[in-house]
């Protein structure tokens, strides 16, 4: 019985063929084509994943030359902001936030949407500071019922700016009085 076991195994085990012609040609087309030489500018990269800044990395300018900054609550990341702004715009950001911080004690900071944000109340914010190419825009959230009004106007009805630019002056008693009138007015929820 052990004999029939054993042919009835070498029957069902598949035969040892010698490849035939055919078999050869289909092997060799399954082979990939040696690749042409391309040129370095035609190399596409896969995309790298973002990889979080260090500390220690410049922050970004943005169009204007805004720096970008992660969103964060307290001093830390509105003194980053500052120190980030370039030129003459960062002297001029340390002197907008110590007139704030000077008329408001204990005033609160953001940075969101890259632009640091001032507020009594938290999460209500009266004024906000923003980076562009030739100037700094200081946003009143509530300027409308400032006095004397600050100049610049804005598409919404309650929103006053004041554009300060490198060779302007800055009336620090007048910014320091629209910073007080702002303060007491209700915040303005971001």
């Amino acid at each position: 019985m052990a004999k029939k076991t054993a042919r009835k195994a070498a029957k069902a085990a598949p035969k040892k063929v010698a490849p035939t012609k055919v078999a050869v040609k289909t092997a060799a087309a399954k082979k990939p084509a040696p690749q042409k030489a391309v040129s370095k500018k035609a190399v596409v990269t896969k995309a790298r994943p973002k990889v979080p800044a260090s500390p220690t990395a410049e922050p970004k300018l943005l169009s204007g030359g805004n720096p970008q900054i992660a969103k964060g609550y307290g001093e830390a990341p509105v003194q980053a902001y500052i120190a980030a702004m370039p030129g003459w715009k960062s002297a001029l950001g340390r002197r907008l936030d110590a007139i704030i911080t000077r008329t408001i004690p204990g005033v609160n900071k953001a940075v969101k949407w890259n632009s640091p944000l001032y507020g009594v109340e938290e999460g209500h914010w009266f004024l906000g500071i923003h980076c562009f190419n030739k100037y700094i825009k200081v946003a009143f959230f509530r300027g409308a019922s400032l006095r004397p009004l600050p100049p610049g106007t804005s598409k919404q009805k309650e929103v006053r700016y004041l554009d300060i630019r490198e060779d302007d002056k800055l009336d620090e008693k007048q910014f320091a009085a629209w910073v007080k009138q702002a303060s007491e007015l209700p915040g303005e929820k971001m």
